[in-house]
């Protein structure tokens, strides 16, 4: 069944950091099977205010193990993570789908 991940992230600070784990990061999910399906903002918000000013990504894997082996990962956790931090405020979570 696959999985998807979903991030929502209000960029405050875009750093050179933040660049090489944007490209880093998109390496490595294809690694584990994922597949971006939207990266970056919305190109109309029709109602609210969550998605004003706010980059969406939306990744599938082909099962919720890979999603969490790439999310859970070292290289992700101790290597990429921190290069994002202090760049803004994120929200991720998982979805099993079908």
């Amino acid at each position: 069944m696959p999985a998807y991940i979903l991030t929502v992230a209000q960029i405050t600070n875009l750093t050179d950091d933040f660049k090489r784990y944007s490209a880093r990061a998109a390496e490595l999910s294809k690694q584990f099977g994922g597949e971006y399906l939207i990266r970056g903002k919305a190109a109309n918000v029709y109602e609210g205010d969550l998605f004003k000013g706010r980059s969406v990504v939306l990744s599938r894997f082909p099962s919720m193990q890979q999603l969490k082996a790439f999310y859970e990962s070292d290289e992700y956790q101790r290597d990429l993570k921190p290069l994002r931090a202090g760049s803004g405020i994120y929200e991720i979570g998982a979805w099993e789908g079908s």
